[in-house]
């Protein structure tokens, strides 16, 4: 039995289509939304949340600052600052999340067997506290790094397999572009 609050299955539109409890909808690969924010420094930064080794997909990995699946009856926009609020203990206004866009991404976890399909909202958030202030949601994450976006836009094959994947996506890399040119723009 799925304890977790049943997604939204949506389409390629991202139209509902129906729901499932989250464990049908890795095991099956349905396509759902989910957010992602990523924190940066004003000195160039990204902060990686690293995931608990018990995670359903991509467990023991780093991966983005905060994220979290839409679920029923919830807009991205909504999930984004509840999942702020859980993953780190900020309380964030909408005001200070900078929406870079929405992705379709598909990833394939060879160690769970589960399959990540999903339409996701992606946003930044600058961060100007310590990381050591952000509090880790129990049982969720290990705790935060810091990666100079330097080094992730160049980052080597060995520091790569710290991180999911997908990190390395086209798609992600260029969030991580559009965030050097919001810190150029604010500095």
């Amino acid at each position: 039995m799925d304890d977790q609050p049943n997604l939204n299955i949506i389409d390629e539109t991202g139209k509902i289509v129906g729901e499932d409890s989250r464990t049908n909808v890795h095991d099956k690969g349905l396509l759902h939304q989910e957010i992602h924010v990523w924190f940066f420094t004003s000195d160039g930064k990204i902060i990686f949340q690293h995931r608990a080794k018990d995670k359903d997909t991509f467990p023991n990995l780093l991966d983005a600052s905060v994220g979290g699946h839409v679920e029923k009856g919830e807009k991205y926009i909504d999930t984004a600052l509840k999942e702020i609020k859980e993953e780190t203990g900020l309380r964030v206004t909408s005001d200070k999340l900078r929406y870079i866009k929405t992705q379709r991404s598909t990833s394939y976890d060879p160690v769970t067997s589960r399959t990540n399909n999903v339409l996701r909202a992606v946003f930044a958030y600058r961060y100007d506290g310590l990381i050591e202030s952000l509090m880790i949601e129990q049982g969720k994450g290990i705790g935060f790094e810091a990666w100079p976006l330097k080094t992730i836009l160049n980052i080597s094959s060995e520091e790569k397999k710290r991180f999911i994947p997908t990190i390395f996506n086209p798609d992600i890399i260029d969030v991580f572009h559009k965030i050097v040119l919001i810190i150029q723009r604010e500095s």
